[in-house]
């Protein structure tokens, strides 16, 4: 039962005309007492008048006084903040399958731990949402179109592979131009539907060299940032990394920079995962924050409900203590 804000706060202004009714009653309770106190023959007065209960006659005028506040209350039609689904929002997981994700600095590798905690984030998920997914190396491939349908999305997950290079800024072009692609089937009056794009990755682009570059990670992440389309980087890697590559280990250190600045540059935020158990706290959090999202909710049936329940009991009462409805 919320008073946090009133869609209708002139309602409460009944609250006043309750207030006037029961400075009336009282009102006229003292006249009478002062009534019978000018009847000199007190005994005859027993006999003729019945006996009045007495300070329980009280309890239903003072019930059904609480039953209109109450109701007052609702007619003014309170609100309270409540987490409601985004049922039109697209997701986009975007996950780094390049050789470097092969490191099992993060046990049992990079490219595991991030498998597992994709398909607990797309369990998380709020069921409404729609979650594609996309892998990268040399290049970006859309998997899965977003869909309602998790199975798909945890298929395509179990099916990610190890490949060469890592097109960071081609995966965030993918992931934008799938989102928009699928925002006009679904646009609605509100306009197309809120955006977000999950990239796991070590953060070490090479496809181009240069972030800056016209395909580049940075590149992308600001258009990305134009499209409405915020990027929540999931890093993964340590400083220590290594990594098969071709048959020969070989230093693969996380560049946990590269991944803040792309979240940064996107409107999106950062997130270190050293670990499985970090991740899923990540991936839980992030499964709220897109899930769902707080607005202010019509809060008067609990205030309805009470209202009419006392007003009614008042009558109730008023029967039983006065033996008629006053």
């Amino acid at each position: 039962m919320s008073l946090s804000g009133f869609a209708d706060p002139l309602w409460l202004l009944l609250i006043g005309v309750v207030a006037v009714l029961a400075v009336g009653y009282l009102i006229t309770q003292r006249l009478r007492r002062r009534d019978t106190k000018r009847f000199t023959n007190l005994e005859l007065l027993e006999r003729v008048a019945p006996r009045r209960p007495g300070w329980q006659r009280h309890i239903p005028p003072a019930m059904l006084a609480v039953g209109l506040i109450l109701l007052s209350i609702a007619l003014a039609g309170p609100t309270a903040e409540q987490k409601v689904p985004r049922n039109r929002a697209t997701v986009m997981l975007v996950v780094d399958v390049s050789l470097s994700m092969n490191s099992k600095d993060i046990p049992p590798s990079r490219l595991a731990a991030a498998q597992q905690a994709a398909k607990s984030f797309a369990d998380q998920l709020t069921p409404g949402v729609n979650l594609g997914l996309i892998e990268f190396a040399g290049s970006a491939t859309t998997l899965v179109s977003p869909t309602t349908d998790r199975t798909q999305v945890k298929a395509g997950i179990d099916a990610l592979k190890p490949a060469e290079g890592t097109a960071t800024g081609d995966a965030i072009a993918a992931a934008v131009q799938a989102i928009q692609s699928f925002g006009k089937l679904i646009t609605g009056a509100d306009g197309p539907p809120p955006a977000r794009i999950v990239l796991l990755s070590d953060g070490r682009e090479n496809t181009p060299a240069d972030p800056n570059a016209q395909r580049g990670a940075y590149t992308q992440a600001r258009a990305a940032k134009q499209a409405q389309m915020p990027i929540s980087g999931i890093y993964f890697g340590t400083k220590g990394g290594t990594a098969d590559v071709e048959g020969q280990q070989e230093d693969v250190p996380g560049d946990q920079q590269a991944m803040q600045q792309i979240a940064q540059l996107s409107g999106g935020d950062a997130y270190d995962a050293e670990s499985a158990g970090q991740l899923q706290n990540v991936y839980s959090t992030l499964a709220s924050q897109i899930g769902y999202e707080t607005k202010q909710v019509d809060a008067s049936q609990p205030w309805l409900a009470l209202g009419t329940l006392i007003s009614l009991l008042s009558v109730a009462a008023s029967v039983l203590i006065t033996q008629r409805i006053s």
